[in-house]
């Protein structure tokens, strides 16, 4: 990363800039830093001023105990400073979750975009929630990384053959460095369900996407959080899944931040 910003609370936030224009923040999601956005920046940035960022307790960026959701939206405040005081906010996954608390925050934000923010639509959508969170935290209080990994892969509907292929890959050991953050996607997504009281205080226009080819429920959680906002837009775009293709979402994105989206 090419430059640092300080939080409110003096954590050191790790970012790069892309491109001149309105300034737009992408937020990545679970078990990744920076890194995953790097490509939809720089397919947004002959039009945008596209900041990337590595979350508090990941990559570059520092860490300052104890975790709360508010510090994280206080690291976007840092980034919309660095972008001249107002930014568009992008985020995927449990990333797009943080950008709605940011938004509902009050953060200076014209738009957000968000893409399958993973909130559970099935009844027992909080009992499930409930035990992951238990489970998630006693692995990481006894310093068991790779069985948090393993919690995590396994609530995303990873088979069990393809969780041990990954134990024996070359980036397990990365993902067990980014273990400890699964805990602050777990709290930024509270207990699971659209928090639909908190969307509805949403004043800017949202934009919620999905892939036809995810699992459908991720489609009904993104038109849930559309419903939940005011000025909330859904968008559904053809075969793609959770990796959604930056050169897809793009041209979607710019639609939809540009002034005149």
């Amino acid at each position: 990363m090419e430059k640092k910003t300080l939080s409110r609370d003096g954590t050191p936030v790790a970012y790069e800039r892309f491109g001149q224009g309105p300034a737009v923040v992408l937020v990545s999601g679970a078990m990744s830093t920076s890194a995953t956005v790097v490509p939809l920046a720089a397919a947004l940035s002959d039009r945008f001023g596209v900041i990337v960022y590595d979350r508090r307790g990941r990559g570059e960026s520092g860490d300052t105990a104890p975790y709360a959701v508010a510090r994280e939206v206080e690291d976007l405040a840092a980034l919309i400073d660095v972008a001249g005081g107002e930014a568009s906010l992008y985020g995927i996954s449990s990333g797009g979750a943080l950008v709605l608390e940011a938004v509902a925050s009050g953060l200076p934000v014209p738009r957000a975009a968000v893409y399958e923010v993973p909130f559970a639509m099935s009844e027992d959508a909080g009992t499930e929630r409930a035990e992951y969170t238990a489970n998630l935290t006693e692995a990481l209080r006894d310093d068991r990384r790779g069985d948090a990994v393993e919690l995590f892969l396994r609530l995303t509907g990873l088979a069990e053959e393809m969780i041990h292929g990954a134990r024996q890959s070359p980036m397990w050991a990365a993902m067990e460095a980014l273990a400890p953050s699964l805990a602050y996607d777990d709290a930024v997504l509270g207990d699971g369900t659209v928090p639909r009281a908190r969307l509805a205080t949403i004043d800017v226009p949202v934009l919620s996407a999905s892939g036809t080819a995810s699992p459908a429920w991720m489609g009904e959680a993104a038109r849930a959080v559309a419903d939940a906002v005011p000025q909330g837009t859904y968008r559904s775009l053809a075969d793609q899944t959770h990796r959604v293709d930056p050169h897809v979402l793009a041209p979607v994105l710019a639609e939809f931040f540009s002034p005149a989206g």
